[in-house]
């Protein structure tokens, strides 16, 4: 029998290489090796559940059972809460870290079932979550699946709640919902049972409420009983039990809006995890603040579990942890299998641990990954000596440094605490970034003379004035592409991202692949202006193809660098702003600062013509940025004429498009409507179409939007929608009233808002 040491906890382990998925070849070892690495992201979801295991012990082509009992030869270390059912008491156990995930795999538990409760001491509390089963019945795919989980997520949003689509693995599509006051599980299930009813008033054909199997046919089946308290959901990152490895899948809502939705295997999950972190970060809390309660533990069971007070030198107390004053810290060097250095901070009668590779931060510039590590006792603040070889952290471990501290601040994500010892003293910070990763940094002295400015957040791109630039004069303007895509500015605190549109919108999720811009960044504070494009085969970007792209095919364009490491840059001229975003950048694969161009103005516009480009910006070498305005020290010129628009109505289409739209109406705000310059009904694809009418099509309105009558050829037929859709066309000319000359649409603009569209 081997052994596999998985954070300090030793998980036996059989038959790793026997086949469970014939199919692929999967083998009970790629299974363990899963749901390790999927740990970080699916523990949270499991965290104080009583865990259901479904087994196939001899591989998915044969029987399986469900277990819930723990039987007795489960490992001491794993968590268990026991639980009255009607005819027996169950004990299940109760999943914290990878140990209990590889301990999983091994008993062939290829999937994993909870309730949407978690237990309160040694009772079942109330739910937390709220779950929808949408179940297709015969002849219905995944794609109405998704349709429906699309109606259930603006109904629920209309009452202020957030749905995270998981596809199941199976067939179908599951929707999770955090509750933000946790209701009884009867609760859940009528505030569930509500939601299915209503689909199903709305939509009788398409969608059922109703178990009976018979009613499931060529409709989507929304389960809403598995709120009760007594049932059980597959758990997300769970795999399951089908021909082929799938995985009960975390999604985005723009997956779910695309064709080509499909169920995805755990290596895709994995992939994507690395990629995009967990998507359902938002639903649950972390797994280290999810309370225990039990009152058969303390806060040093863990401590306990992972060593052996005649293996180790270690101080290993039995009895309940004692209280001092709450003010102790030390640091140990710890020569274990790598140096590390292991600071702890008394607190609440534990020494609350994180392992710091690099030791603590020296400098402000400088930020040190900080692994939290589980409580030890407070004996172990004058531990120094040797932990024998094949012990968890065996090695040598003598005092660094120790003091007392001062406490500031003390949340579940960040610890604030001023140090007194003799080689660490300041004001030190520690702040959450994902699971069991911390960031340590130094703060700078509140009474230094450098005053240091918090980042900016939330700031509105600056914006260029449309006009000509052939008479600019030499020196004093510089010249660079204008890119075709969607403007962002991303804002990098030490490795996590937010990004945001020149509206204010939030779009780290949909280009969470930028994310490898941040790793690469993780010792800096900075703010960067710039553009997520998709360049064609010609190297080109394109507006059109990023409407639709994969992670793999955007890009993200910098030109701007806002603020770096306690500095904001906003206030300093442009030249110096460039100067320090291609320091700042340099060698970076992940992001893309587009050399200048070289010459007059009109020479940038002939090479930007020659390139295929969208056009040039110039800018005042000596500008200032002035965020959210468009400032005449920034000019753009383009090389072909495009327009915001808003959508203000439809016509109906003919021949191939009868039953959906043939042109789109568009407008320019112009007070508190639309002034109307023409309608589109080019530049659709199918899939273009399809989208925009669903769209559309809960937008219809009594009224027209626009400020005057259309053309009687423009408004027969014309259904009209609220004024809410922004959308781009390229176009010949316009008319001496206004009307846009041959427009092509070019996509919706989901980053900008109504009140941003003006006349170009």
């Amino acid at each position: 029998m081997a052994t596999l040491e998985i954070e300090g906890r030793k998980v036996s382990v059989t038959n790793l290489d026997k086949v469970l998925y014939p199919e692929t070849g999967t083998t009970k070892g790629n299974i363990i090796e899963y749901y390790v690495a999927i740990a970080p992201a699916m523990l949270p979801h499991l965290a104080g559940r009583a865990v259901t295991r479904k087994r196939w012990p001899n591989g998915i082509d044969q029987s399986s059972f469900f277990e819930k009992n723990l039987a007795a030869s489960a490992p001491d270390w794993l968590d268990r809460r026991s639980m009255q059912h009607s005819d027996r008491i169950v004990t299940y156990p109760l999943f914290s870290d990878a140990a209990d995930l590889a301990w999983l795999g091994q008993q062939a538990a290829i999937e994993a079932h909870v309730p949407q409760w978690r237990f309160d001491g040694t009772e079942p509390g109330p739910a937390t979550r709220m779950v929808f089963d949408l179940d297709p019945g015969d002849d219905v795919d995944l794609a109405r699946c998704a349709e429906v989980a699309c109606e259930i997520r603006d109904l629920i949003g209309d009452i202020g709640m957030t749905a995270y689509p998981v596809t199941s693995g199976s067939k179908g599509i599951h929707l999770y919902v955090p509750l933000e006051k946790p209701l009884t599980t009867s609760g859940a299930s009528t505030v569930a049972k509500r939601v299915a009813t209503l689909l199903e008033e709305r939509s009788p054909d398409r969608v059922t409420a109703t178990m009976a199997k018979a009613k499931r046919t060529g409709r989507v089946f929304v389960d809403w009983s598995q709120n009760n308290g007594k049932k059980t959901t597959v758990a997300p990152y769970s795999l399951r039990g089908r021909a082929l490895p799938t995985v009960a899948a975390p999604r985005t809502w723009d997956e779910l809006e695309s064709a080509g939705l499909q169920q995805l295997r755990f290596e895709e999950v994995l992939e994507r995890f690395q990629d995009l972190g967990d998507l359902l970060a938002q639903l649950d809390p972390p797994v280290d603040s999810v309370p225990h309660n039990s009152p058969a533990t303390d806060k040093l069971d863990k401590y306990r579990s992972m060593r052996s007070a005649d293996k180790t030198p270690e101080p290993i107390p039995t009895t309940a942890e004692p209280k001092g004053n709450d003010d102790t810290f030390v640091i140990q060097e710890h020569h274990a299998r790598r140096l590390h250095y292991d600071f702890r901070l008394e607190h609440g009668g534990v020494l609350v641990s994180w392992a710091v590779p690099k030791n603590i931060p020296v400098d402000p510039k400088q930020n040190r990954l900080a692994v939290h590590t589980e409580d030890h006792p407070l004996e172990y603040a004058s531990f120094s000596g040797r932990i024998p070889k094949g012990e968890y952290g065996g090695g040598d471990v003598t005092i660094w440094d120790r003091g007392t501290y001062e406490l500031e601040k003390w949340r579940e994500d960040e610890v604030i605490v001023v140090l007194h010892g003799s080689k660490a003293r300041g004001r030190f910070a520690l702040i959450r970034t994902k699971g069991n990763q911390w960031l340590m940094h130094l703060m700078k002295d509140a009474s230094s003379s450098t005053t240091e400015s918090p980042p900016p957040q939330n700031i509105s791109p600056m914006l260029a004035t449309a006009g000509e630039i052939d008479d600019l004069p030499d020196g004093e303007w510089s010249f660079e592409g204008k890119w075709d895509g969607f403007r962002i500015v991303a804002e990098l605190m030490h490795g996590a991202m937010t990004l945001r549109t020149r509206s204010g919108n939030d779009y780290t999720e949909k280009f969470g692949a930028l994310q490898s811009l941040a790793d690469d960044l993780v010792e800096h504070e900075a703010v960067i202006d710039g553009e997520v494009v998709v360049f064609d085969e010609h190297g080109i970007s394109s507006f059109e193809m990023l409407q639709n792209a994969t992670r793999d095919e955007i890009r993200f364009i910098a030109f701007d660098l806002l603020y770096l490491d306690g500095t904001s840059l906003i206030r300093k001229k442009y030249s110096d702003r460039r100067r320090l975003l291609e320091l700042l950048t340099t060698g970076l694969d992940s992001v893309l600062v587009p050399p200048q161009l070289t010459g007059s103005a009109e020479d940038a516009i002939a090479e930007s013509r020659e390139r295929g480009w969208e056009g040039v910006v110039a800018k005042r070498t000596d500008s200032i940025y002035q965020p959210g305005k468009r400032a005449h020290t920034w000019i753009k010129h383009k090389n072909w004429r495009t327009q915001d628009i808003v959508i203000g109505g439809w016509r109906p289409g003919r021949g191939r498009r009868s039953g959906g739209f043939g042109s789109l109406l568009m407008g320019i705000p112009d007070g508190d409507r639309l002034r109307y310059v023409g309608r589109v009904g080019t530049g659709f694809d199918d899939r273009t179409l399809d989208s925009l009418a669903a769209l559309l099509a809960p937008l219809e309105a009594a009224d027209s939007p626009f400020s005057s009558i259309l053309p009687t050829a423009d408004r027969t037929g014309a259904v009209w929608v609220e004024p809410s859709l922004v959308g781009e066309v390229r176009y010949y000319e316009a008319t001496e009233s206004g009307h846009l000359r041959h427009p092509s649409w070019r996509g919706l603009r989901p980053d900008k808002a109504p009140n941003d569209v003006v006349l170009e």
